[in-house]
């Protein structure tokens, strides 16, 4: 009466502890980080930046959030002075992105009233606010322990 089992392993692999113990500074895991597609995500949200500097953005925000989140690798933030503004700045990007990158967004949110419009790029989750919007939900302050990448304005308002 022998059976013959076959022995499965249940101890997870380095691969698998590794991947499975990565947790960003909030203490959340996180997703592993491909480098290759962390630079294609950084060049989006490059992309989508100068997109929204085309139209007068002001004080434009990237952030890696990468390493703190399941959302997105990053977040660009940016401000427009009046509805309009706004919604040119999310048309801007919209067509920049279709143009040079063959993508639209997978869910756009807010562009019927322009005050807070949300355009989800999977990759890269793109925040268009009025100033007082802006001020009162403070992303920046809410992923403060997100990487900032720099961009520089073409030409900063007022000049």
């Amino acid at each position: 009466m022998s059976e013959q089992f076959k022995v499965h392993s249940t101890t997870p692999s380095t691969e698998e502890t590794l991947l499975s113990s990565r947790t960003g500074t909030n203490g959340l895991p996180v997703r592993p980080v491909n480098a290759e597609k962390q630079n294609a995500s950084q060049e989006l949200a490059m992309t989508v930046a100068t997109a929204a500097d085309d139209r007068k953005a002001s004080d434009i925000v990237l952030l890696n959030v990468a390493e703190v989140s399941y959302l997105a690798d990053y977040f660009a933030i940016a401000t427009g002075f009046s509805r309009v503004q706004v919604r040119a700045i999310a048309q801007s990007i919209e067509e920049k992105l279709e143009t040079q990158w063959q993508r639209l967004p997978l869910r756009v949110e807010g562009k019927a009233e322009g005050s807070w419009i949300v355009m989800d790029y999977g990759d890269v989750i793109v925040h268009i606010l009025l100033p007082q919007e802006r001020e009162f939900y403070n992303l920046e302050a809410f992923w403060g322990h997100a990487e900032r990448i720099e961009f520089t304005a073409s030409q900063p308002v007022g000049e």
